[in-house]
């Protein structure tokens, strides 16, 4: 018999009502915009709670085109548990309010016979959420189309694993029948989350040129004098330098501003890993973000937010 991993987060993240989730999908994806003629090849989205987070995804997902797409690559983080790998889950299909995504076992069977991954223990499986969160939005794009998906949670692996991975998985994103969604909120930001990053320059560039400076225990303090401009505005800041390298597929850059400023980029290294893999490619592609947003604009010490961000993966040609 089939096992199936449950909707643990439906009635909560998002809505376990199928009429009423594929309507806010509806609007949702309605109200993005999108390049004609470009079909993403990989996309990276949020997976918070869809009342935070839903609208920004679709600005990521609004650029597929579920013609193309015969294979499903998820990626994303672990919240749950400490591994230095990358790690398969022990399910045969994923559920959704909208109807349930096989996954791929022939494709799970090349990746465990490289002896890269582990297995998941179905409870972890069932309690994270950044693949989850993902998956309503993909059966809605594919609208009954047939697809197998390949999840994989990516732990807290090393540069050099990063690096690796990408290399490994490349072959897959080359191959135009496959799309990769790489599953990450950005910063989380207040003291909930221990990081209050304040950078009044990047603050009161509010967009403009400010260098950033060291992150956890280097920062502005908050505490320590009046503010010379939102701490909203120093956080995206913060974001879009990261968002930017991103975008130049710089993962050496993102190592190290990673490393410099500890921004809380829950999906750091399955994006990173993307970009290993985007390396190894040999089609070329561009990498554009579409969509950013703040969960709370800060504005004092008190506050907190996770920011949001969508992009796009589109090949250039060989």
């Amino acid at each position: 018999m089939p096992r199936i991993r449950a909707t643990t987060h439906a009635g909560t993240w998002y809505s376990n009502q199928a009429g009423q989730l594929q309507q806010q999908l509806k609007t949702w994806l309605s109200e993005a915009e999108a390049v004609e003629g470009q079909h993403a090849r990989a996309i990276i989205a949020p997976h918070a709670g869809y009342r935070y987070s839903g609208h920004v995804a679709a600005y990521a997902y609004k650029q597929i085109d579920p013609t193309q797409v015969r294979r499903v690559f998820l990626l994303g983080p672990s919240h749950h548990f400490y591994s230095k790998h990358c790690l398969l889950s022990p399910a045969d299909a994923y559920a959704t309010p909208l109807g349930s995504a096989t996954i791929d076992a022939e494709v799970y069977a090349e990746l465990r016979a490289t002896g890269k991954f582990q297995e998941l223990k179905a409870a972890a499986d069932e309690a994270e959420h950044s693949l989850e969160l993902h998956l309503p939005y993909i059966v809605h794009m594919m609208a009954g189309r047939p697809f197998t998906l390949v999840p994989i949670v990516v732990g807290a692996i090393s540069a050099e694993s990063e690096a690796a991975y990408g290399r490994l998985l490349a072959p897959y994103l080359d191959d135009s029948s496959n799309l990769f969604i790489v599953s990450s909120d950005f910063c989380h930001w207040g003291k909930r989350f221990s990081y209050t990053f304040y950078d009044p320059a990047q603050a009161s560039a509010a967009g403009g040129g400010g260098q950033g400076r060291p992150g956890r225990g280097q920062q502005q303090q908050l505490s320590g004098g009046a503010l010379l401009g939102p701490i909203h505005a120093s956080i995206e800041r913060l974001d879009r330098q990261g968002m930017a390298l991103i975008e130049a597929q710089d993962a050496a850059g993102f190592t190290a501003y990673l490393k410099q400023h500890g921004n809380t980029i829950c999906g750091r290294h399955p994006t990173a890993l993307l970009l290993h893999a985007l390396r190894h490619c040999a089609t070329k592609h561009s990498v554009r973000f579409t969509k950013y947003d703040q969960s709370h604009r800060c504005t004092t010490e008190q506050d907190s937010s996770v920011s949001y961000a969508s992009a796009v993966v589109v090949a250039l040609g060989r």
